[in-house]
């Protein structure tokens, strides 16, 4: 089976080009921000003017920002105010999951959640408070992070000071303007309802890192533990951007252990155990040669109040050490090379199961190849229609791909193989390769967007198609790993 998954990750992983590696934002509401960026510039004012950015850090991904632009103009007789502001709202409706347009006269207020880990930090941003103000307002989900949204809004009062508004008097508008990024509250209050048995992992290699995988084992002991075989794994996660993570709900503690797979498939002979504790995040980041981790991780699951399911002896240059020392300057510490584990009966298929999933293996492979081909073709090609045509066969060919995806994950399901050793397929079929396979797809249409500044009607097609195929298989994975 490992031989199977590995043809079909060598694929997927040869997607990115050049372009795609451009950081760039994907069905984002380019319009409405040029607008708001063009608002800004002309009119707006320092006073009141908020600018700010959290990120996480132990993963340095941004996981709220904030800015918030007051503007004054002069506005002359009926309006309209703001046209192009409006006109690019309207335009760009359809890449927002919530939009709202309220007039003036409408007593309705309006605040924004903006939802933060520290639930201590959360908070609600009045954004149209006064019956005389209008609003424009969209909510989007963030093209490089699904835990977050982007919300775009405008919100403005003209003073007509009791008069009537005349095509030739002159009044003076007030308003602001929110750019806002926060997890999303649809998706992460309902995380927190299972906070409590929730255990994460959150990791980071350095740059000159080739971690390409990791392998996660769970027992319920530490000696059940040292007897799992190397393929036992419960999931296999990738290492994309320098990062990892990996999340399960436990009911109890138990214990665990997080092992690199380098980009050649070698199986890494060093690996950390540790306590698994629901409720818990385990924060590491690989250096070459030794790790940092959470500090403070070790007194929150109460290892050192005996508690720890792991009474481990590392072996480090052949000096033992209890409980993995740190290095008493810099804190860091030292990858431990552990004991072998004991050798145990591992599952591996049939030849004749084999032989019916290579070839559905083999086409899917060749049909990655040819979408990886049209991705290439996209810098220099000057000609509209056969960018069309291109985007066509992007858009074909996916649909190709589900298909078989679909295909080869029903006849997994359908061999005669034991339940856990199906489920790690699966596993790291969902995480590490169909997933990997359309992130890589929609960074290879942003950076089209980025190097052309548009997109033909084709090109959107494709990219929306990709990008609902990317929701579908999050909800699948995450039904799998339920």
């Amino acid at each position: 089976m490992k031989r199977v998954i590995t043809m079909l990750l060598i694929a997927c992983s040869a997607i990115t080009t050049a372009s795609a590696q451009k950081k760039i934002y994907p069905n984002t509401p380019q319009r409405v921000i040029k607008q708001l960026e063009y608002v800004i510039n002309i009119h707006g004012q320092n006073e009141g003017q908020t600018y700010s950015v959290s990120k996480n850090p132990n993963t340095n991904i941004i996981e709220s920002k904030e800015r918030i632009e007051p503007f004054a103009a002069t506005v002359v007789g009926k309006g309209p105010y703001l046209w192009n502001v409006t006109n690019a709202f309207k335009a760009d409706e359809e890449y927002s999951y919530q939009f709202l347009h309220i007039q003036p006269g409408n007593n309705q207020p309006f605040s924004l959640q903006v939802v933060t880990r520290d639930k201590s930090t959360s908070k609600h941003i009045a954004i149209r408070t006064k019956p005389t103000q209008e609003m424009w307002y969209m909510a989007c989900k963030n093209p490089e992070n699904p835990e977050l949204r982007d919300v775009y809004a405008i919100v403005w009062d003209v003073d007509y000071a009791g008069r009537k508004p005349t095509e030739t008097g002159s009044y003076p508008m007030k308003g602001t303007i929110y750019m806002i990024t926060s997890l999303r509250p649809d998706i992460y209050e309902k995380k927190m309802e299972s906070s409590k048995t929730l255990f994460k992992i959150e990791g980071r290699v350095d740059a000159n890192i080739k971690d390409s995988l990791y392998n996660i084992y769970i027992a319920d002991s530490y000696d059940e533990l040292k007897a799992v075989g190397d393929d036992d794994y419960v999931a296999c996660v990738p290492v994309i951007n320098k990062r990892f993570e990996y999340q399960t709900e436990l009911d109890h503690p138990v214990v665990g252990r997080l092992r690199c797979i380098f980009p050649d498939g070698e199986l890494c002979s060093d690996w950390i155990d540790l306590d698994f504790v629901p409720g818990e995040t385990y924060r590491i980041t690989v250096h070459n040669g030794w790790y940092d981790e959470d500090q403070d991780y070790e007194r929150r699951v109460g290892r050192r109040s005996g508690k720890s399911l792991i009474n481990r002896v590392k072996v480090i240059d052949k000096v033992e050490f209890k409980d993995n020392p740190s290095d008493p300057n810099t804190g860091a510490r030292a990858i431990p090379v552990a004991p072998q584990p004991q050798s145990s009966s591992n599952w591996q298929p049939t030849p004749e199961q084999e032989a019916i999933l290579k070839p559905k293996v083999e086409i899917i492979r060749m049909n990655i190849e040819q979408i990886r081909k049209s991705f290439e073709t996209f810098e220099n090609e000057q000609s509209l229609q056969r960018l069309n045509m291109t985007f066509d066969q992007i858009t074909k060919k996916n649909k190709l791909v589900d298909q078989q995806w679909q295909d080869l994950i029903k006849t997994l399901k359908g061999l005669d193989i034991p339940k856990l050793a199906e489920m790690k397929a699966l596993s790291e079929l969902y995480s590490g390769l169909i997933l990997k396979f359309y992130t890589e797809q929609n960074q290879a249409f942003t950076g089209f967007y980025k190097l052309r500044g548009s997109m033909p009607q084709s090109g959107q097609k494709a990219q929306k198609y990709v990008s609902d195929l990317t929701e579908k298989y999050m909800k699948e994975m995450s039904k799998i790993l339920r």
